[in-house]
């Protein structure tokens, strides 16, 4: 089911007024993607470029072209280990973040 304009207007403007639900969305994007959940993952983690970043931006400071970044987090996207790296390392980078991997038993 593809999400409305509305609701994505809604992640966009909550993210650009609450600095915990921004963090919140990367956070959340990561986890599901190291839970093995790619397909939630990257549409977590498109939500937060489109409400924080923009791909316009994300594409000059990686060197990728925005509509190849869209295509590689698109839902039948497959973004190799390098193109995801580098697109986390950006965004963690523009917004001041930095996660890390913890271990939990």
């Amino acid at each position: 089911m593809a999400l409305t304009r509305s609701f994505k207007d809604t992640v966009k403007a909550r993210a650009e007024h609450d600095p915990a639900f921004r963090d919140a969305l990367l956070t959340e994007a990561v986890d599901q993607l190291l839970a093995g959940d790619i397909e939630t993952g990257k549409a977590v983690l498109r939500d937060y470029i489109n409400a924080t970043i923009g791909f316009e931006r994300l594409s000059q400071e990686t060197g990728t072209s925005s509509k190849s970044l869209m295509r590689m987090l698109g839902p039948t996207g497959n973004p190799t280990a390098t193109n995801l790296f580098g697109v986390l390392r950006t965004v963690q980078k523009a917004s001041g973040v930095q996660l890390s991997v913890a271990i939990g038993r």
